[in-house]
C-alpha cells in the first residue's frame, strides 16, 4: 500500500478495505436521502482515503478548506481559537460527515481547526465536486439541502445549550442523549473544554451527579 502525503490514491483503493469504507460513506449519506446507483457513480472516481496521525489537522484556522470527509476510523475534535484559547465545539467519530463547511461554501479561510485525537482513516472528496453534483443531480440537490438543515439544527442545539443550560445540565445531557461516545472516548480535559468549564469543575460535577 503506497502512501503519498497521507493519501492513498484512487488507483490504489483496491489494496485498502474500500468495500467497508464505501459502505460507511453510502450509509452516512443515505441517512439524508436515498440515492439511485447512477448518482453514486458520479462520485466514485473522486473518492480518496486519507490517513491522519494523532494531532494531525484535517482543517486549519486561516487556511481555505475544500474537502468533505466521512470518518472511517478514529476521532477528531473541532475548535476555535479565541485570544489564543481553544474553544471546542464538536467531536467527530466513525460514520460522521465532517468538514469546515463555511470555508468550503464561501471560499474564505477557515475559522475552525479540526484535529485528529487518534490515528484516523477518512474517506474524502472535494467540495467543488459536491457543487458540480448539485447542479447535475436531483438526488445530490436533496442531500445538500438536508445536510444544511441538519447542520443548522445542530448549531442551534449547541448554541441553546451553551446559553440556556448550566454546565451540570449540559453534562447530564451528554449522559442522557446520544453523545455518550464523548464521555467514553474523549480525554477529560477536552470534554471540559467542550462543556465550557475547567477539568476541576468537570470532576466535581461528575462526582456530584454520580453520587445521586
Amino acid at each position: 500500500m503506497v502512501l503519498t502525503g497521507g493519501i492513498i490514491l484512487r488507483a490504489e483503493l483496491n489494496s485498502v478495505p474500500m468495500s467497508s469504507s464505501f459502505n460507511i460513506l453510502r450509509k452516512t449519506i443515505t441517512r439524508f436521502t436515498p440515492f439511485p446507483e447512477e448518482d453514486w457513480e458520479m462520485l466514485l472516481s473522486h473518492l480518496q482515503i486519507k490517513t491522519l496521525k494523532k494531532h494531525d489537522l484535517f482543517a486549519q484556522e486561516g487556511k481555505r478548506a475544500n474537502e468533505v470527509a466521512v470518518v472511517f476510523e478514529g476521532m477528531l475534535r473541532q475548535f476555535y481559537l479565541n485570544d489564543g484559547e481553544e474553544k471546542t465545539t464538536y467531536f467527530y467519530f466513525e460514520n460522521h460527515l465532517m468538514g469546515a463547511y463555511i470555508s468550503c461554501l464561501t471560499g474564505k479561510p477557515s475559522d475552525i481547526t479540526i484535529e485528529a485525537l487518534s490515528d484516523c482513516t477518512l474517506i474524502v472528496f472535494p467540495y467543488d465536486k459536491v457543487n458540480q453534483l448539485f447542479a447535475e443531480s436531483l438526488a445530490w440537490q436533496k442531500f445538500c439541502r438536508y445536510l444544511a438543515e441538519y447542520l443548522a439544527m445542530g448549531l442551534e442545539e449547541r448554541m441553546a445549550g451553551l446559553l440556556m443550560l448550566t454546565p451540570e445540565e449540559r453534562y447530564r445531557d451528554l449522559i442522557a442523549g446520544n453523545k455518550t461516545k464523548i464521555l467514553e472516548r474523549i480525554p477529560q480535559h477536552y470534554v471540559a473544554n467542550y462543556l465550557g468549564i475547567t477539568p476541576v469543575s468537570l470532576s466535581r460535577i461528575r462526582n456530584r451527579v454520580h453520587k445521586k
